[in-house]
């Protein structure tokens, strides 16, 4: 049995982050889970799938955020406790869907866990998604802890079934992949069947009806702020005159400097779980009996700009601070040295930071940039690419997945980026203002997820690019999960369909489609060389299976390779692939065969060809 499916309330066990969020769902009886895969909400996704197999929780893989989160609307429209997990960016994707949803409401709860990346740890932006509460109208929930967000799930959901509405559950990196203990508590039997209640008139938003239903939003909203100033997620602790309003992660590095300062008596501190709407009334409580207020909040002045108008609108003259020269910024996460200096600089209190140790005798650590794997079928194709466009000037649109790190050197195929599935509409832009060759690359799975609509726009308005779709049979970046692309019957999962991306582009009118297997270079060069000099739309379909993905379901041949005495030193395998299985020693090229993976590209265009397999009984 999953772990998480154990029904021994009072158990403890050590959870990550998203885990105990995953267990605090199963507890409140969530019977409808969906997902497009994203850091830092993986984990949480990875479980349901697999407590899916094991129970009578329904969960999947959905084509895109929007896709994912209408699927979840309409099951918690048919009475069902439903979830929708994304990544901070993926509420881009599925905020058409959020904004009218919120007109419409639920019936069942429905709670979408949005998962932010301050640092951008994995992400091409640190946006703060708390504003999508204040623009769709929608709850958001903040949990501090990740033994406290267990228990905020159920609270959500309860929350959304009171107001009819969905709500919005944020976390952020540090919570959803710290650990702790958590206690469990009683599972609720789920409700996994519906019924629809046809009523067109509150749910087909056509102007009419949305003008009374933004009425009701309104009224619903209002509603939310009388909780909000009651919830016991909105706490107060502590006397004295100074206050601190904090919220998420940001709580335990005050509640840390608070003690570490010594100013337990001088400290009143006021955190917000629930941040939209903000607890106006307790607020402006908190206000009146302090002299002088510090807002901690990573991200954006969100929690600062709305207790300063509420405190406009008590008639309070007190000083209110958080994000400016001196104190918090903008940017990046926080940490409890950070906010510990910011405290005592702010209240005037006496502090002197910890020496930092000498380190000068130390040398400096080597820079150790991400890279594609060993053997990644990705650098294959870069280089096949490369070659084939030798001597073009040529622009690389990349995407957003494992290959977008072939924008470093030696490699260098990746110019311009901005989201998922953007590739192919910048490559139309480019495509009509430049006289440059255009050759971009996407994924498998952004391909599925939101690359097919510009695609469908290149055939239509007869742009002139190449686009080159990296299928790597799964969504590596990620964690291996599934995509439309996938043959599931390898994970031994029987009930679901397989696309074809050959089949998809051919049938959208693309009228040059090539197939290539990148590990074949030469074959795949003069291929490739065909398609770019295409003239319109061409797609060549890169197939080799994630060299990792391949690994883990035992398709991995045992061959790897050596660099034998026939090397003259010209290191073309590292100055033009620098897979990370070459290493030097004294001063000659070497092959790490615990890394290899035996899939030949270095052997093939190595000048002298001085890289043979390695026998086995010579390892």
């Amino acid at each position: 049995m999953h772990k998480l499916l154990a029904d021994q309330p009072g158990q403890k066990m050590l959870l990550l982050g998203n885990e105990s969020i995953a267990r605090g769902a199963i507890e409140a009886g969530v019977a409808f889970a969906s997902t497009y895969p994203g850091t830092p909400s993986s984990e949480l996704s990875l479980n349901f799938f697999q407590m899916s197999k094991e129970s009578d929780l329904y969960f999947e893989y959905s084509t895109n955020e929007k896709v994912s989160l209408e699927a979840a609307a309409a099951a918690a429209n048919c009475g069902i406790r439903s979830m929708c997990v994304m990544k901070h960016v993926g509420m881009n994707v599925a905020a058409d869907t959020l904004m009218t949803l919120a007109y419409i409401g639920v019936k069942g709860g429905l709670v979408i866990l949005t998962a932010d990346d301050p640092f951008m740890f994995s992400s091409q932006n640190e946006q703060d998604n708390r504003y999508y509460g204040k623009l769709s109208g929608l709850p958001v929930l903040e949990p501090s802890s990740v033994e406290e967000a267990r228990e905020m799930v159920a609270y959500a959901f309860d929350l959304s079934e009171k107001l009819q509405e969905p709500v919005i559950f944020r976390t952020t990196t540090r919570l959803n992949h710290s650990t702790a203990a958590v206690e469990f508590g009683k599972i609720r039997t789920p409700i996994t069947k519906g019924d629809f209640k046809k009523d067109p008139f509150n749910y087909v938003t056509v102007p009419a009806v949305s003008r009374k239903l933004h009425a009701k939003l309104l009224k619903n909203l209002g509603k939310a702020e009388e909780i909000s100033n009651t919830s016991e997620y909105n706490i107060v602790k502590g006397e004295g005159p100074w206050g601190i309003i904090c919220n998420g992660v940001s709580y335990n590095y005050v509640i840390d400097g608070i003690n570490d300062l010594d100013i337990e008596d001088k400290v009143r501190v006021l955190r917000i779980g629930i941040s939209h709407p903000m607890p106006g009334d307790l607020i402006k409580d908190f206000l009146k009996g302090c002299d002088k207020v510090l807002i901690v909040e990573e991200g954006e002045p969100f929690m600062e700009e709305t207790v300063k108008a509420f405190a406009q609108e008590a008639k309070l003259t007190l000083t209110i601070a958080g994000k400016g020269e001196g104190l918090f910024s903008r940017l990046f996460e926080f940490n409890p040295a950070l906010v510990r200096e910011c405290m005592a600089k702010y209240f005037a209190v006496p502090y002197k930071p910890a020496a930092l140790p000498d380190l000068s005798d130390i040398p400096e650590l080597p820079q150790r940039p991400p890279n594609l794997c060993a053997g990644c079928s990705h650098r294959a194709t870069f280089y096949a690419v490369k070659k084939a466009a030798e001597g073009m000037d040529a622009i690389f649109p990349n995407d957003i997945g494992c290959y977008t790190l072939g924008f470093l050197p030696p490699l260098s195929m990746g110019d311009f980026l901005i989201c998922m599935g953007s590739s192919t509409g910048t490559s139309c832009g480019f495509s009509k203002v430049t006289d440059k060759k255009i050759i971009s690359f996407i994924g498998d799975s952004t391909f599925f997820h939101s690359g097919i609509s510009g695609l469908i726009n290149a055939v239509f308005n007869n742009h002139n690019f190449t686009l080159v779709i990296l299928d790597n049979r799964t969504t590596a970046m990620t964690g291996h999960q599934p995509n439309p692309g996938v043959d599931m019957k390898e994970l031994n999962l029987e009930g679901y369909g397989q696309i074809s991306i050959e089949k998809v582009v051919k049938a959208l009118g693309v009228s040059h489609v090539s197939v290539i297997k990148p590990y074949l270079v030469k074959k795949s060069i003069n291929t490739i060389k065909e398609a770019i000099n295409f003239k319109g739309v061409s797609v060549i379909i890169s197939k080799e299976k994630c060299s990792l993905y391949a690994k883990s379901l035992k398709q991995l041949t045992e061959k790897v390779f050596y660099v034998s005495d026939k090397c003259k030193n010209h290191r073309t395998c590292i100055n033009e692939l620098a897979c990370p299985a070459f290493f030097i020693e004294n001063d000659r090229v070497k092959i790490n065969p615990s890394i290899c993976v035996g899939c030949a590209v270095c052997a093939q265009i190595c000048p002298e060809h001085a890289i043979l397999p390695l026998k086995k009984n010579s390892q």
